[in-house]
C-alpha cells in the first residue's frame, strides 16, 4: 500500500476527480480517502510513482508518506 498526502484534495468532488483517474489509468487499484487528514491510501498498485503522477495528472499535489 503507498500513502500519500494530498493537501489540495479537500472535498468529495476531489476524490471524485482522483478516483476516476486512478480507476481510468490504474484499472484494479483500490484507494482509500481521509478528506480531513488530506490522506490517500493505494492498495494492489506496485509502482508509487505511477500512482503519483495519475494523482498529479488529475490536477493534485502528492507527495509519498509510505
Amino acid at each position: 500500500m503507498f500513502e500519500f498526502e494530498v493537501n489540495d484534495m479537500t472535498c468529495g468532488h476531489c476524490v471524485g476527480a482522483i478516483t476516476k483517474a486512478l480507476n481510468a489509468d490504474a484499472p484494479g487499484v483500490v484507494p482509500e480517502f481521509d478528506v480531513e487528514n488530506h490522506r490517500v491510501s493505494v492498495s494492489g498498485a506496485n509502482n508509487a510513482e505511477a500512482i503519483a503522477a495519475i494523482i498529479r495528472d488529475a490536477g493534485y499535489t502528492p507527495v509519498r508518506l509510505k
